[in-house]
């Protein structure tokens, strides 16, 4: 679409989809039909600086917590006369000299009636690691930096593949993609190495009075000799964006590719994912006697479609109803936006659902209500972002 096109929508509120295409290698007449959609901008013509996260703001309605790469939080109401709110600024603390780095994710405490806390992974420096600490939860929702405690500090080779998302699960403990530590390739070959946290999604539970946190009992490799306790699963190369499914509990994230394939997986319990024997469902380095229950992606899609995948949400909102139970994803270079369905034994359906957005999605953010939300750069190269929702074709 023409820049000056782009343009035009955008000055008229809203940026209507393109109709449905397959991704590339599937066919038409595998597809669901899936309907159109539109972005709407929720906070108008309000730009963040690089968004990298949009979260429901716990105890206040049509609230929105934004996360800005650079080390700070934003509360913003979907009232037009709300004004921004800041709750917290870590640019002091927080190291972004790579793209990669900054003030990465954030999850408020599952209860914060009882246990009013937040906890944030971001990046350091001196040395180079990433943090993951909690800190209080203020009456007013302003967040007490002093407060803050150091729950795991995780040291990062280079600059780039720090993960990741911070959520906890329907089971109440804590999960954060990590990813492989950089450079390209893997060079250390952290992902296959379960005495590193490094390439992993781990599990702790964080309830714990007498440490900062303890491992649940089923963790897959507490008896494992050398293993992080910690690990829940391995072999991921970056898994920048991950969900819980609200339905069914199933946990999906993005894994973003090395040369040739991006990929969708289903992380589960002690799963090995194959990093970096495998990119996607593909050799990658095989080497011989390599583990035979790698688990494959329930999706991948080759380069020519997109070069960094920005794993989003399955949708459980009312106002889309053709959605109902499809995974949107999107790609962070190409701006496009995929809806799929995947069952179990069967090849996913997977439509096409926007051919270029007026922006680099950065993240996936859903409402307390299943409706969702796109947060993102106005170019893969800006640093200044906007806050859409994904909203029916047709307004009812």
């Amino acid at each position: 679409m023409p820049a000056s096109i782009i343009r035009m929508l955008l000055l008229t509120g809203t940026v209507l989809l393109a109709a449905a295409t397959p991704l590339p290698g599937t066919s038409e007449a595998d597809q669901p039909r899936l309907p159109d959609i539109r972005l709407e901008p929720v906070f108008g013509s309000m730009s963040f600086q690089a968004p990298v996260q949009i979260l429901p703001m716990p105890g206040q309605e049509d609230t929105f917590v934004i996360v800005e790469q650079r080390g700070r939080l934003i509360a913003k109401g979907t009232d037009p006369k709300s004004r921004k709110k800041l709750l917290i600024d870590m640019r002091d603390r927080v190291r972004m000299k790579h793209s990669e780095e900054g003030l990465l994710s954030v999850v408020y405490s599952p209860d914060q009636a009882t246990d009013p806390k937040i906890y944030l992974y971001y990046s350091v420096s001196k040395p180079r690691r990433t943090i993951l600490s909690r800190m209080d939860v203020k009456k007013d929702g302003t967040i007490d930096k002093a407060s803050e405690e150091i729950l795991l500090e995780i040291p990062q080779p280079y600059g780039n593949h720090n993960g990741g998302t911070v959520l906890f699960g329907p089971d109440g403990m804590l999960y954060l993609s990590i990813g492989d530590g950089g450079s390209a390739n893997d060079p250390e070959n952290h992902a296959q190495d379960l005495s590193d946290l490094l390439g992993t999604v781990i599990r702790i539970d964080v309830t714990s009075k007498d440490a900062p946190y303890a491992i649940p009992p089923d963790n897959p490799f507490i008896e494992a000799e050398g293993a992080r306790p910690e690990i829940w699963a391995y072999g991921l190369r970056n898994i920048w964006r991950m969900h819980f499914d609200r339905e069914t509990g199933k946990l999906w994230g993005g894994d973003v590719g090395q040369n040739k394939w991006e990929e969708v997986d289903i992380i589960e319990r002690g799963g090995n994912y194959g990093w970096r024997l495998r990119e996607g469902k593909h050799d990658f380095r095989p080497v011989d006697g390599q583990p035979t229950d790698l688990i494959e992606p329930v999706i991948e899609y080759p380069r020519n479609a997109g070069q960094s995948i920005t794993g989003g949400f399955v949708y459980r909102g009312d106002d889309i109803p053709g959605l109902e139970g499809a995974y949107l994803f999107s790609d962070y270079m190409t701006g496009r936006l995929w809806a799929a369905r995947v069952q179990d034994g069967k090849e996913p359906e997977i439509r096409q659902i926007l051919k270029g957005s007026p922006m680099a999605v950065s993240s996936f953010g859903e409402g307390t209500d299943g409706e969702l939300y796109i947060c993102g750069f106005s170019s893969p190269y800006a640093r200044e972002g906007v806050i859409y929702r994904i909203a029916p074709r047709t307004v009812r």
